[in-house]
């Protein structure tokens, strides 16, 4: 018998197929990442209450030549939900956060970077505070010697739900702007600069 979580991430990844057939998406892609990707892996960085956005982009226009990305997902349940969900949009996912199974995941994240995955990020996730950067992100890129692509996004119209983070929904029939940002490299030794420095980069665009 299928699990409940199993159903609803069924469920929700069926409405979003179904409502992302209604967006119109306008990408401002300043790397060239979609017409013309690097060899190597990158680090996609974008805040949590822009994964819908994100998600319609990855099935749009991700280039199919890319090995695939790896979402960041918490290993509570509700990262357990979001997780397979994104296995419903081809996504694999790597479970743990900066208080449980840190170290682990950080782990696994280079082991993805290494065989060739894109990894994505909400450096504010999965509690917040909202557009908070957490250290977590520069680390990886840095240690790994891997660019960030900072991608921002903005709705036309949409719900704002009231959870800790302002989780955005586009509406049916709306339209969503994306920009894919200049790819960053993170200097070595400047890991507190680096990290307000992306934060910046991040928060220039969201709202």
């Amino acid at each position: 018998m299928i699990s409940r979580e199993k159903f609803l991430a069924f469920l929700i990844s069926y409405l979003l197929r179904v409502l992302f057939t209604t967006i119109r998406l306008r990408v401002n892609d300043q790397a060239g990442f979609t017409v013309s990707p690097p060899a190597s892996p990158v680090i996609i960085a974008f805040w949590h209450n822009r994964i819908c956005a994100i998600t319609l982009t990855f099935l749009r226009k991700y280039p199919p030549s890319r090995s695939g990305v790896v979402v960041l997902t918490s290993p509570s349940r509700d990262g357990g939900l979001l997780a397979q969900i994104m296995a419903a949009f081809r996504m694999d996912s790597v479970r743990g956060s900066s208080s449980r199974r840190g170290s682990q995941a950080l782990f696994e994240l280079t082991e993805k970077l290494r065989q060739g995955f894109d990894i994505a990020i909400t450096p504010d996730g999965p509690r917040g505070p909202k557009y908070h950067l957490h250290p977590g992100l520069i680390f990886l890129a840095r240690s790994t010697s891997t660019r960030i692509l900072p991608v921002h996004a903005h709705f036309s119209h949409a719900i704002t739900l009231k959870s800790w983070d302002g989780f955005r929904i586009p509406l049916p029939f709306s339209r969503m702007d994306v920009i894919i940002g200049p790819y960053e490299t993170i200097a070595e030794g400047e890991e507190t600069f680096e990290q307000t420095r992306i934060e910046s980069i991040l928060k220039n665009e969201a709202d």
